[in-house]
C-alpha cells in the first residue's frame, strides 16, 4: 500500500475558483490558476472566475462548497492549499481571508 493521500479516504468533490479580473491578474492570478490546474486531484475542478469583489486582496481564491476564501495567494501557496485543504480537509489558516474568516473562527 502506498502513502499517497489518495488512498487515505475518498476525496470530497470541490470547485476552486481563482479570480481572473484586472487587479488579481496584476497580482499573478493567471499563474495561480495554472498551478491549481496542474496539481488539483481528480474530482476537483479549478477554474478562473470573474471579479469576486475582493480587489484589494488579490489573488483571491474561493473553494466551494466549503465556502472558504483565501487572499493574496501566490503560486508557491498552491501546493500547501492542495495538500492541506483539498486532501486533508484542513483549511490553511495563515492564508484565509480575514474578512470572511476572522481569527476567532479558526479556533
Amino acid at each position: 500500500m502506498t502513502d499517497s493521500p489518495q488512498f487515505l479516504k475518498p476525496l470530497q468533490r470541490r470547485c476552486v475558483l481563482v479570480c481572473q479580473h484586472r487587479s488579481c491578474l496584476r497580482n499573478g492570478s493567471a499563474e495561480v490558476l495554472a498551478a491549481f490546474q496542474a496539481t488539483v486531484p481528480n474530482g476537483v475542478f479549478a477554474s478562473g472566475s470573474e471579479c469576486m469583489g475582493q480587489c484589494a486582496s488579490g489573488t483571491t481564491v474561493h473553494i466551494m462548497p466549503d465556502n472558504f476564501w483565501y487572499c493574496r495567494i501566490k503560486p508557491s501557496d498552491v501546493p500547501t492549499i492542495v495538500q492541506q485543504h483539498l486532501w486533508s480537509d484542513r483549511p490553511v489558516e495563515s492564508l484565509l481571508h480575514p474578512r470572511f474568516h476572522p481569527p476567532a473562527e479558526w479556533l
